[in-house]
């Protein structure tokens, strides 16, 4: 295209509601496109699976606040200080000691012996269903990561409702006012809790995820803080949309939902097809180039910021047979729906464990499972956002 697409475009529910057909129509334009996003600065998104994967693991695209431009790191540090001293807003070699202290929280063990208590969790949020009709996000699709979470951070159960609402206040995008003094609240409020949460693990460290990171001596009391923040928001939101946005699209294709009920041992192959189908995250955060380059044969200038459309590159018909169907029984399911490279998604394991006891727990107890309002009335949280994440899901069981 040669005229930028306006900020504003990202913003709108149209594209909220369906990003797929949009990309799909600049996908058979070409695989990069200039964007108005950041407004004013020069911006690219790539929009196919073929350019997407490799740009997410590209030395030349920098994660790190420093390679951008003095007013982009001025505006960072003001909206968001506490999500600006993590591994996903880093690179090599900074990059490599963050995810080498926080990987010591993440091993297969220590996820392992999270899955009876994932089980029970699950068990006890479908106990307290009531009546015919359920709205899945509230009662059971928040509530079971963020406990999760909290009991790995080894927050008390009083305060997970806090950590909810500063946790979707610093993902939505500040476009008003009220929403930016919002974020600004959320971020002074998440960054007194855990300031007094750290000196609490300093002083009697116990076996929570945050004595993992304050008894290394290889984080700044910054860095500990940022990816306490990273990993709250990181640790439950991107479940939360996995589990709603894979129940949505298992609704809208009842012969996937009756095949999984009946061979349940599809789950793994679901949660991956979940994770490529409709993706809780819609784009990559940002990249900013490091030199001039290329993608595709678009010329990226240096300073540029490349955003990575990990949605489009999901239903790209090139690399996926079908690739606006759902097939919970697919496999080969290469998708870059926790990213690639350098920067895959470090809970990725628990991620998909919570999926499995949770899709499998619901479709083993639920029995008959129906949306239980018009589709036109579903609506989705964050418009803007990278994130994809159903604001509502009735269900009448």
């Amino acid at each position: 295209m040669s005229d930028k697409l306006p900020f504003e475009f990202f913003l709108s529910p149209e594209f909220g509601a369906d990003p797929y057909a949009v990309y799909a129509g600049l996908r058979a334009e070409g695989p990069v496109h200039a964007i108005d996003f950041p407004p004013g600065a020069s911006a690219f998104v790539v929009v196919d699976y073929e350019h997407a994967r490799p740009a997410l693991n590209d030395p030349r695209l920098s994660k790190n606040l420093a390679s951008g431009p003095e007013w982009f790191r001025e505006a960072i540090s003001q909206q968001n200080p506490v999500l600006g001293d993590n591994m996903l807003m880093s690179d090599p070699p900074d990059h490599t000691r963050l995810r080498r202290v926080v990987s010591k929280a993440f091993t297969p063990r220590r996820i392992e012996r999270l899955r009876p208590r994932v089980q029970a969790i699950t068990d006890e949020l479908i106990d307290a269903f009531e009546g015919d009709t359920v709205e899945l996000i509230d009662a059971f699709a928040f509530p079971l990561p963020i406990i999760v979470i909290c009991e790995l951070l080894g927050v008390p159960d009083r305060d997970r409702a806090d950590f909810r609402r500063w946790s979707g206040a610093l993902v939505t995008p500040a476009v008003n006012e009220e929403l930016a003094r919002s974020r600004d609240e959320a971020s002074d409020a998440l960054r007194a809790y855990f300031t007094r949460l750290i000196a609490e693990r300093r002083a009697a460290p116990t076996d929570d995820l945050v004595s993992v990171l304050v008894t290394s001596d290889e984080l700044s009391e910054r860095e500990v803080l940022s990816t306490l923040a990273l990993l709250l928001i990181a640790g439950h939101e991107t479940t939360v949309n996995l589990i709603g946005n894979g129940m949505l699209a298992l609704l809208r294709n009842p012969d996937q939902l009756d095949l999984l009920r009946a061979k349940p041992e599809l789950l793994p192959n679901a949660i991956e097809e979940f994770l490529r189908y409709d993706a809780p995250v819609e784009r990559a955060t940002f990249r900013i180039a490091l030199e001039d380059m290329e993608i595709a044969g678009t010329p990226i200038p240096k300073g540029s910021f490349v955003h990575i459309s990990i949605g489009a590159a999901g239903r790209d018909p090139k690399a996926f047979d079908r690739a606006e169907s759902l097939d919970v029984a697919r496999e080969d399911n290469r998708h870059v729906g926790f990213g690639h490279g350098l920067h895959f998604c470090l809970g990725a394991p628990l991620a998909r464990m919570e999926g499995q006891i949770a899709f499998g727990s619901l479709l083993a107890r639920l029995g008959d499972i129906r949306l239980a309002c018009p589709e036109e009335q579903l609506s989705w949280r964050f418009s803007g956002s990278i994130l994809r994440s159903l604001a509502a899901l009735p269900i009448a069981i």
